[in-house]
């Protein structure tokens, strides 16, 4: 007894007809619209964490050096600080410095080539008082 259905032709059917491997690749190719834009927001979240984190880390080194020269360091050189190097391919981070009164305020610019400015939170700023801002709320 033979387990392989006929065909009308009267051949067996090995394989996968068109129709099938065309659904199959339908549904793979809906599964990737919806998978790939969440991907690329995880990732932008993610690189705006670790740049967040860099700017606090420049915050405290600029305290640290207001105890020591008694004035905020105009850049990070001036802190001894040193960027990721991989965070300077999503963001542009600058350092303005003023006096008196002392204060600073360092702010992050998204880069339009890495797609970070893509993201919803845009340029965030932090300033000597811990005062935070982004494009939207929601972003610190």
């Amino acid at each position: 007894m033979n387990s392989h259905p006929l065909t009308t032709s009267g051949r067996r059917s090995d394989g996968f007809t068109l129709i099938e491997v065309m659904i199959v690749v339908a549904i793979i190719a809906i599964l990737a619209a919806i998978a790939i834009p969440l991907y690329n927001d995880a990732v932008r979240k993610g690189r705006r964490v670790a740049v967040q984190a860099t700017m606090q880390d420049i915050a405290n080194h600029q305290q640290q050096y207001l105890m020591d020269a008694r004035e905020y360091a105009a850049d990070v050189a001036t802190l001894k600080f040193t960027v990721p190097a991989e965070q300077l391919g999503w963001y542009g981070i600058k350092i303005v410095a003023s006096s008196p009164p002392a204060a600073f305020t360092v702010t992050a610019t998204p880069l339009a080539a890495s797609g970070q400015n893509k993201d919803k939170c845009g340029e965030m700023t932090l300033n000597n008082t811990g005062a935070k801002t982004a494009a939207t709320t929601g972003c610190w």
